[in-house]
């Protein structure tokens, strides 16, 4: 791919986010792709990517990604990322508890043949649980 086409890609890719399409979304991997992301693990092929998707569309189901930045050199491409959403579903075994986070950070592509062959998602994951409620970021006063 070359550099215009990689910013095209990732450029029709934010309309899927903003629609949060799991199917429009998972379409740009690999049938053999791989995921790496704190929330999910290790994804691999495209309908489990596919419906981690779907899974974070329902627990998040205002969940807005906005791109900040997007480094391509030859078929490798990071991109910085900030996301706001609200934990509505069930998640980690915990029921929905209606608070807002913010998370930044940044997530590595390797592309082939017009598709995202792997991809690592790289994010402060303790917070993102802290921000919902289901850690406690201080030890209580006794």
């Amino acid at each position: 791919m070359t550099r215009d086409e990689i910013q095209a890609f990732f450029a029709g890719r934010q309309a899927l986010w903003t629609a949060r399409n799991p199917d429009g979304l998972a379409a740009g991997h690999a049938p053999d792709s791989t995921v790496v992301s704190p929330m999910f693990g290790r994804l691999q092929g495209r309908a489990a990517i596919r419906d981690a998707y779907a899974a974070l569309f329902k627990t998040f189901p205002d969940w807005d990604l906005q791109i900040e930045d997007l480094l391509i050199d030859g078929h490798r491409v990071a991109q910085s990322f900030s996301v706001t959403a609200t934990h509505v579903g069930d998640f980690m075994g915990f029921a929905g508890t209606n608070r807002r986070f913010e998370i930044h950070g940044v997530r590595l592509f390797e592309m082939g043949e017009g598709l995202i062959k792997s991809e690592k998602r790289l994010y402060d994951f303790t917070g993102l649980l802290i921000q919902i409620g289901v850690l406690r970021g201080k030890p209580g006063k006794s």
